[in-house]
């Protein structure tokens, strides 16, 4: 079973509260979401992260937010290996970005 994981932090210090800003119509948070879910290749899509509201916007968009990332895992100089490793106990076959 493949599954994506969309890391989306809440702490964006260069353009703040990004994930949920608008972009063409949509949260920016629902792009990357609607992407995962119409291409056929995952079971789930889970979002990762330590915001309620980009959780409740993930939700809304049709993503799982099964947990809340811890603070270690949530600021800028955290990677996003460490965020899909700790979010999942499978291994991870493929990482864009």
């Amino acid at each position: 079973m493949q599954f994506a994981i969309i890391p989306a932090r809440g702490g964006s210090k260069r353009i703040p509260r990004k994930n949920i800003l608008p972009i063409g119509g949509k949260p920016m948070i629902g792009w990357p979401i609607a992407a995962a879910l119409a291409c056929g290749l995952f079971a789930d899509v889970v979002v990762s992260t330590d915001d309620d509201e980009i959780a409740d916007v993930a939700r809304a968009a049709g993503a799982r937010v099964p947990f809340r990332r811890p603070a270690e895992l949530a600021d800028e100089l955290s990677p996003a290996r460490g965020v899909i490793n700790w979010s999942s106990p499978l291994k991870v076959v493929h990482q864009l970005g």
